[in-house]
Parts: structure tokens; sequence; C-alpha cells
């Protein structure tokens, strides 16, 4: 491959960034018209089961466990690959243009929340504060642990992911920093974890419904068909840890939620009601 020089300016002439070219695009805003869903509930998700949208329905399903019924939701479909988070409705909704995101319209007047670890402390703190301590060292354990997810998990996705599967030629430098990445960070979290249960401590916390979607589906070799090529049969402790957590029923429950990919027995394309986990047949898949 020859040798690429940056030009003096960049500009935006091609497209780029492999089976997500359609999508990419160096400008903010919206590219059409369309007015987001609106269900029963006062809680409106708009997302996809990827690993960021189900931080916010494992949340949501364990809040209802614990018998919070405020927490019922609407989970609605945000296919990105097809650009629906470009739609002038759920730009309203998060000017980044990423899911998930939140509408609490359980107010006088609706409260949007985007950024999936703000939506995780946005609910906790709406229910009690629950699955985050009320304060002193262990709150801040957990929520140092929270946003060590959310500033790692880039490098993890958007870096060693995009250029492992999904960039258009196979590039040596870029996947071999980001993989000496990935792994440093499985390091951390296999340390931390050698030593407690859960990534705060003794309680299962935002922390780890943040990271488990991530580095769990990692530690199980379920992520960008990966688990070989770094080696993360190694990773013993988030294994154990992956492996007690998605044994939660709440946890299955969110898993399957806005999630298009897979078995179709483990997903719900939309979700707006509780039943919709017992009745979910092909008619409940969105087109």
């Amino acid at each position: 491959m020859p040798d690429y020089t940056p030009p003096q300016v960049w500009t935006w002439n091609q497209a780029s960034g492999g089976q997500f070219a359609n999508i990419n695009r160096p400008v903010a805003g919206p590219t059409h018209a369309h007015e987001l869903p609106v269900g029963q509930h006062p809680l409106q998700l708009y997302s996809l089961g990827t690993p960021n949208g189900v931080k916010v329905t494992i949340l949501l399903e364990e809040l209802l466990a614990l018998g919070h019924t405020g927490a019922e939701y609407d989970a609605w479909l945000i296919r990105i690959n097809e650009g629906q988070q470009f739609g002038s409705g759920f730009v309203a909704v998060n000017p980044n243009s990423k899911i998930p995101a939140l509408l609490d319209r359980s107010g006088p007047e609706p409260v949007r929340v985007f950024e999936s670890g703000a939506i995780l402390v946005y609910l906790s703190e709406k229910f009690g504060g629950a699955f985050l301590p009320a304060g002193g060292a262990a709150r801040a354990e957990a929520l140092s642990w929270l946003f060590w997810q959310m500033g790692s998990a880039p490098f993890l996705g958007g870096g060693f992911g995009h250029f492992y599967a999904y960039a258009p030629e196979k590039l040596e430098y870029p996947i071999n920093r980001y993989a000496m990445e990935v792994k440093r960070q499985m390091d951390v979290l296999d340390r931390l974890l050698a030593e407690r249960r859960f990534m705060a401590g003794d309680d299962y916390t935002l922390a780890d419904m943040a990271t488990w979607p991530w580095y769990g589906a990692l530690a199980k070799g379920q992520l960008y068909g990966a688990g070989e090529f770094l080696s993360v049969h190694e990773y013993t402790h988030v294994i154990r840890w992956a492996d007690e957590i998605a044994k939660r029923p709440a946890v299955q429950r969110g898993r399957k939620v806005n999630r298009v990919f897979g078995d179709p027995a483990t997903q719900l394309h939309e979700r707006h009601d509780a039943s919709d986990f017992d009745t979910r047949t092909q008619d409940k898949l969105a087109p």
C-alpha cells in the first residue's frame, strides 16, 4: 500500500468508514424530518441493542425487578445503519445523534437525557439511588468505574473493533495499537475482579451494567469474532464475573430489547410492555 501523506487541509471528498460509510459525515444536525413515536409510558427510549443501548435496557429491567413500577418504558428501535439517528425528532433528543437517547415525560415538561452513562445515573437517581451507593468512598468507587468504562470502550469499539472487523482494509499499525490497548484494559478489569465480586465491591452497581455488554461480551468471545485473536481465555476473573451477570433474569431480558441480530429467539425489536417478553413472536419483530 502506498504511503499516505495527510493534506494540509482535510476535506470530505469521498465516503469513508467501510460498511458505515453511508452514515459517516463531518457535520451534525438532522438530515431529514421525522418525528419520534411516543408510547404509553412516561419513559421513552430510542435505541438499538448494541452494547451502549443494552446498558440502559438492563438497568430499566433491573429497576422493574426491584418493584419500581414507574420504570415501565417503551423502547423504540433506531436503525443506525439506515441513518434513523439523523431524523429531526431524534436529533432533538440527542444533538449528538447517537443511541441510546431517553425522553422522560413524567413531569410537566419532557426531560431529554443522552449519553449512556448520563442515562444510567439519571435513572438511578430518579428511583432512589438504585444500584449506586449513596455517598462516600463506595459511591466514588462505583462512579469511577462507570466512567472508566465510558472512557475506555471507545478504544475497544471505535478503535479495535473498527479496524479489526469493519475497516475496508486491514492495517497492521492500528490493529496492533488498539489490540494492545484493549488487552491492557482487560488486564485492568481482570486484576480488579480477582479481588472483588463486582467492579465496585460486593454489590452489583451501574458500573457492572455499563461494562458487561462490552467487556463481558468480549471475554465470552462474542464481540467482533476476536476472542481467539485477543486470547480472552486468559481473563478468567472477567469470565467468572461475566457469567454471573449473564444469569440475572433482568439482564437476560434487557439484552433482548432492540436487538436485531443473532438468534431470533434473543431478539425483541421493540418493547412496550413486560408481557412482550412472554408473547414474543415473529410479529413482534419490527420490519
